[in-house]
């Protein structure tokens, strides 16, 4: 189940921690994870949909799609 920006926010307040102490915390850069929560990316892939992610506000992938390239 996936939350809400105003959810993650609300969790966010209610455990004390500061956005940007998670971002940290977690290896994402603070400008990023806001950027994220603000909508300003829309976390389709990479780092914004880690973040996304993370967060609780995608799912987590199921499966894992391989990259292969033609030789």
């Amino acid at each position: 189940m996936t939350n809400s920006v105003e959810e993650v926010r609300q969790r966010f307040e209610a455990e004390g921690i500061s956005i940007a102490e998670w971002a940290r915390t977690n290896g994402f850069n603070e400008r990023t994870v806001y950027a994220v929560l603000r909508g300003e990316l829309h976390a389709r892939r990479g780092v914004s949909h880690r973040i996304a992610v993370a967060l609780g506000l995608k799912q987590k992938p199921q499966g894992s799609l391989q990259c292969t390239r033609a030789a």
